[in-house]
């Protein structure tokens, strides 16, 4: 669309395809989406075979309005949801988020802090796929595809890194063993991480499945807590002793020092991939 087609459209109809509107009407609802996401997953905690269905059913539910709006009301090909590359995307930011969160445990290992005492049995696999699906899903449509993208249109993708990283770290505070440490390192390590993967490909499906696999591993192999919210037992019996600095504590793996460096640096690396294909964005009054 050109500039000139913009500026011939009412005033009505700019306002309502405007990346604030899209923030708040679109925002509003991929929220929405996530709380029934969240009550459904704490419903069938102990179902996990109802609960994983659930959870993709509604997950696929939240990307067909988040497309349809991009469609319908802002008019545009919803390029961050497109479907070409998407398995390979998809496995590459799953292969990231599996292979950081083990360097991190075996670091601990290695450090004598993490210990491994046995297995559970395989169906301890099950249970925090439910989990996996609903974080790596709805918090990347509403935080990358709707937050970030929606400040950067107008701001610039720097402004969009910092302002999507800290409400994405801020909101952890909500959980129920939450620290303000563990907020603002979420804040540093995955905001940066998730919004340099977005920025490398400016698709979605990266952070997807890194968000998947960070958050699955932590939980259903490593036997983790997952931002200070979940804490089930996963495949791994481990028994997690030593500094809070290392451990992360109540909190988990994301308010670890060793998760900070990690993560963090995987981030500045695939920020300049982003930097070096062009992927930055200027503020709109620059454009």
């Amino acid at each position: 669309m050109t500039e000139t087609s913009v500026a011939a459209q009412p005033m009505w109809l700019r306002i309502l395809q405007s990346p604030l509107t899209r923030l708040i009407v679109l925002g509003a609802a991929m929220f929405q989406f996530m709380g029934w996401a969240q009550a459904r997953l704490e419903q069938f905690h102990d179902t996990p075979l109802l609960g994983v269905p659930i959870q993709i059913a509604l997950g696929l539910a939240a990307i067909a309005l988040y497309v349809a709006y991009g469609k319908f009301i802002e008019r545009r090909d919803v390029t961050e949801l497109s479907t070409p590359g998407l398995g390979r995307e998809w496995v590459i930011g799953a292969l990231i988020g599996a292979g950081l969160y083990t360097a991190c445990a075996v670091i601990l290992m290695v450090l004598g802090i993490y210990k491994v005492e046995g297995l559970n049995p395989l169906a301890f696999l099950i249970p925090n796929l439910a989990l996996a699906i609903k974080s790596g899903v709805f918090e990347e449509l509403l935080f990358r595809g709707v937050l970030f993208r929606s400040v950067e249109a107008i701001f610039g993708s720097w402004v969009g890194i910092l302002v999507s990283s800290l409400v994405f770290g801020l909101l952890h505070l909500l959980n129920p063993d939450a620290t303000l440490g563990g907020a603002i390192y979420i804040s540093i390590e995955a905001g940066l991480l998730l919004a340099a993967a977005y920025l490398v490909t400016r698709r979605l499906w990266i952070c997807m499945g890194f968000h998947m696999a960070w958050n699955y591993f932590q939980s259903a192999v490593f036997s983790g807590v997952v931002s200070g919210a979940v804490s089930d037992p996963g495949l791994l019996k481990a028994k997690i002793e030593g500094p809070e600095l290392l451990t992360g504590g109540s909190f988990g793996m994301e308010h670890s020092v060793v998760a900070l460096v990690l993560c963090t640096t995987t981030g500045v690396i695939l920020l300049m991939i982003a930097i070096r294909r062009g992927h930055i964005m200027p503020p709109m009054w620059k454009r």
